[in-house]
């Protein structure tokens, strides 16, 4: 699987939707996430060093530190409507898995430049089947176009209140502006 996108939900009060999109198929998988692991994701898609490292970039430096390297991540499980996954990483030549949320797996998989696999049987049960042309969830240039701006304006949304948070006041209103040009 790869990184389709992330989009808002706004039926999920706020979260995300990670959208995964199979590799050699026609099937996407959406996970809802939360908003600190949409962003963590989206910095790392969109190659935005923040000047001190994020947790997901803390825990990727520890695991290098200590002689590891995540190889792949894997959701294995699907109950009552949550996903579950595995971080597959090598330790000293042997191989080793930690149970994690998908969110947080696949945040250090972007890190890492690691696979995203999922059981097929939980692409069955929760994946949707992409139409192709004419369909709803077909992906024509000016959609991919939309969906690119769309998740620019929501990245710089997102900068802006973390620079709002972090008082950085001159970074904020030049975001601002930027937010303005896009919304124009």
């Amino acid at each position: 699987m790869d990184i389709l996108g992330l989009s808002t939900s706004p039926s999920s009060g706020g979260a995300y939707a990670l959208i995964l999109n199979e590799v050699d198929g026609n099937r996407r998988l959406p996970i809802i996430i939360g908003t600190f692991e949409a962003q963590a994701i989206a910095l790392e898609l969109e190659h935005i060093k923040p000047p001190r490292p994020m947790t997901h970039d803390l825990l990727k430096n520890m695991i290098q530190n200590f002689g590891s390297n995540v190889q792949q991540v894997f959701i294995n499980d699907l109950s009552e409507g949550t996903f579950f996954a595995k971080i597959i990483y090598e330790d000293n030549g042997q191989k080793m898995e930690q149970d994690a949320r998908p969110s947080d797996a696949i945040a250090l998989a972007v890190r890492f430049d690691a696979s995203i696999y999922v059981a097929s049987e939980i692409l069955e049960e929760a994946g949707i089947v992409s139409e192709g042309e004419g369909g709803e969830l077909s992906t024509t240039s000016e959609s991919q176009e939309q969906t690119k701006e769309m998740s620019k304006l929501e990245r710089l949304e997102n900068e802006l209140q973390t620079a709002i948070d972090t008082e950085n006041y001159e970074k904020a209103a030049r975001l601002r502006d930027e937010i303005q040009k896009l919304k124009g």
